[in-house]
C-alpha cells in the first residue's frame, strides 16, 4: 500500500525562511495532478503560486489562510491514487469478454495463479488513472519555483504509448496527448477524462498570474477553455480580455493601469475591541505586520542600526534636460523618461566614484571588508500596494538611456504585480529613488541595506533662478544623496552628487561622451 506523501514548503527565495499562506486552490478530498497550483503564498519578495510535485488525493492541508509557514515545514499531504485503484480492483473485478467474473490480477508466467494462454482482463478506469498519475510524477514538467521543481523540463509529461488490451472484441480508444495511434481502454462514463491525460499548456494549471485568475473568476471566464498566447501556452491577461470581448463586444476592456493584482491588494485592518492603556482611546483596529511590510521594516531598522549615514543635497536646474527631451520628441524619436536619463548619469557617476557602488562585509571575528563590484545593478525604488520594493536593472552601466527606460518600466510593472523574482529584487548595488512622483521636494532616505548609498530625486517645479546674472524662472529639482560614512568621506559623496547635478544641467555635454 502506498504511503501518503508530505510536500514541504520549498525555499521560495534567497534567504527567505517563511511565507504567508494567502489562499488554498484545493481542498481535502480533491484529486490533483502534477504541477497543479495548490496554494498561493506571499513572501517578503513577491506573491507566488506553489505547484504540487505529487499527484493523487489531497489528504490534509497544513495551514490556514493568513497563517505564516516556515520553509521546510509540511504544506500539503497527498495520498497516491494507486491506493484507490487497488481498492477498486479488489472490490469490483473487471468482467471478461465471456461475461464471467475474472480476477483483477493480470496473467503471466510469474504469477502463482496464472493460466497459460489466458487473456488478461481490461484494466479499470481507476487503474488507468493511477498509472497515468504515476507517469506524470515520474516525468514531471520541469516547472520550478526557487529551490525546487518537478523532474523533467520539457513542459509536458509525455506518454508515448497506451497500454494495449489483447482481449477479444473491439475496444474504444482514448486519444493520446502526443498523437500516438495506439489506443487504450475506454474510461467509465463517470471518470473525468482529465485524470487520464497529462497536463497540457493552456489548461488551468498553466495559468500563473493571480491577476489572470482574478479577472477570469470575476467575469465568469472558463480558463480551461482558453488557449494561452504566452510561452508554452501560458494564459495571459490579453487572452482573458479577448474572451470577454468575444462574449460581450459592447463592454469596453478595462485599461491596464486600472488593474490591481490580486496579490497586491492591501491587507485590511481587523476590527479590535478594547481601550489603549496609554492613550485611553478606543482601539479601532490591529493590522498584522507581515509580507513585504515586515521585510521593509526589518531592512530599514537594520540599516539605521548598522550604517553611520550622512546626507548631502543640492538644487539643480533641470531646464536643459527638459528642453533636450522636447527636442527629441519634436524629431519623432522614441524619447526615454527623465528617470532613465538620470539613471544614465548615475551609472556614469558611479564609474567615476566607485566607492558608492560597494558593500561592507563583516567577518565572524569582527573584521570588515569593503567589497567592490565590476558592474552596476541599479535599484529602482517602486511603491506598490504591497509595500516598497526595489527591483534592480542588472549591468545598468552597459545600457543606453532608451534601454534603461524600457527595463525600468518592465521592472516597475512586474514589481507592482507582485511577480518580480528574488534575483530582480535582491541584487542591487545602488538605489535610485524618484520620490518626486509623490509631490515632495526632498527626503533623507534610508539606505537599502546592504548597499552603501541611495540617491533621491524630488519633483521638478518652477523656481526663481539666477542665469547669467539675471533672475529667471527655471525648472528646478532637488537631489539628495544619503551615504555610508564608513566607505567614503564627504568629499567623495559631494563629488558624485555634483557630477550627476552637472550632467542634468548640461546633458548634451555628458551624453556626447557616453
Amino acid at each position: 500500500m502506498s504511503e501518503t506523501r508530505v510536500f514541504l514548503l520549498p525555499d521560495l527565495g534567497e534567504g527567505l525562511t517563511e511565507a504567508e499562506l494567502v489562499s488554498w486552490h484545493v481542498a481535502v478530498g480533491d484529486e490533483i495532478a502534477v504541477d497543479q497550483p495548490i496554494a498561493e503564498v506571499e513572501t517578503a519578495k513577491s506573491a507566488v503560486e506553489v505547484p504540487s510535485p505529487y499527484a493523487g488525493i489531497v489528504e490534509e492541508l497544513h495551514g490556514q489562510p493568513g497563517e505564516t509557514l516556515d520553509v521546510g515545514k509540511p504544506l500539503i499531504s497527498v495520498r497516491p491514487l494507486a491506493e484507490l485503484g487497488t481498492a477498486a480492483d479488489d472490490a469490483a473485478p473487471a468482467p471478461s469478454p465471456d461475461d464471467n467474473a475474472a480476477s483483477s490480477m493480470s496473467s503471466g508466467s510469474d504469477r502463482p495463479d496464472a493460466t497459460p494462454g489466458a487473456a488478461p482482463s481490461a484494466p479499470s478506469a481507476a487503474d488507468a488513472a493511477a498509472e497515468t498519475y504515476r507517469e506524470e510524477e515520474k516525468a514531471g514538467s520541469g516547472n520550478v519555483l526557487i529551490g525546487y521543481g518537478t523532474p523533467g523540463g520539457h513542459g509536458v509529461a509525455r506518454r508515448t504509448r497506451a497500454r494495449k488490451v489483447p482481449a477479444a472484441g473491439s475496444v474504444d480508444t482514448l486519444p493520446l496527448e502526443d498523437g500516438a495511434a495506439d489506443g487504450g481502454p475506454a474510461p467509465d462514463a463517470d471518470v473525468d477524462l482529465s485524470l487520464l491525460r497529462t497536463r497540457v499548456p493552456g489548461k488551468l494549471g498553466a495559468v500563473i498570474s493571480p491577476l489572470v485568475r482574478r479577472m477570469a473568476r470575476e467575469h465568469g471566464v472558463d480558463l480551461g477553455e482558453l488557449h494561452g498566447s504566452g510561452e508554452s501556452g501560458l494564459i495571459m491577461r490579453r487572452d482573458v480580455e479577448a474572451a470577454l470581448r468575444t462574449a460581450a463586444p459592447a463592454a469596453p476592456a478595462a485599461p491596464e493601469t486600472a488593474e490591481a493584482p490580486e496579490a497586491a491588494a492591501p491587507r485590511e485592518a481587523q476590527p479590535a475591541a478594547g481601550t489603549d492603556a496609554r492613550t485611553g482611546l478606543p482601539i479601532a483596529a490591529r493590522t498584522p505586520v507581515r509580507g513585504v511590510r515586515k521585510a521593509v521594516a526589518a531592512n530599514m531598522a537594520r540599516s539605521r542600526s548598522e550604517i553611520p549615514e550622512a546626507t548631502v543635497w543640492v538644487d539643480v536646474d533641470a531646464s536643459a534636460l527638459l528642453e533636450l527631451r522636447e527636442g527629441l520628441k519634436a524629431g519623432g524619436a522614441q524619447v526615454p523618461g527623465l528617470l532613465a536619463f538620470i539613471a544614465r548619469f548615475v551609472t556614469a557617476g558611479l564609474k567615476k566614484y566607485p566607492e558608492l557602488n560597494t558593500r561592507i562585509e563583516t567577518a565572524e571575528d569582527g573584521s570588515q571588508e569593503i567589497v567592490s563590484f565590476d558592474g552596476i545593478n541599479l535599484g529602482i525604488a517602486a511603491q506598490t500596494d504591497r509595500g516598497l520594493v526595489v527591483p534592480s536593472v542588472r549591468a545598468a552601466e552597459k545600457l543606453t538611456a532608451r534601454e534603461l527606460d524600457a527595463e525600468i518600466r518592465r521592472l516597475t510593472d512586474v514589481a507592482r504585480q507582485g511577480k518580480a523574482t528574488p534575483t530582480e529584487l535582491g541584487s542591487g548595488t545602488f538605489t535610485l529613488n524618484n520620490y518626486g512622483v509623490f509631490g515632495v521636494d526632498g527626503s533623507a532616505a534610508i539606505i537599502n541595506h546592504p548597499e552603501v548609498a541611495i540617491l533621491g530625486v524630488g519633483r521638478i517645479i518652477d523656481k526663481p533662478w539666477v542665469v547669467n546674472g539675471e533672475l529667471a524662472v527655471r525648472k528646478v529639482t532637488e537631489l539628495t544623496l544619503t551615504f555610508d560614512h564608513r566607505v567614503c568621506d564627504g568629499g567623495t559623496a559631494a563629488g558624485f552628487l555634483r557630477f550627476v547635478a552637472d550632467a542634468i544641467e548640461n546633458p548634451t555635454t555628458l551624453l556626447a561622451d557616453l
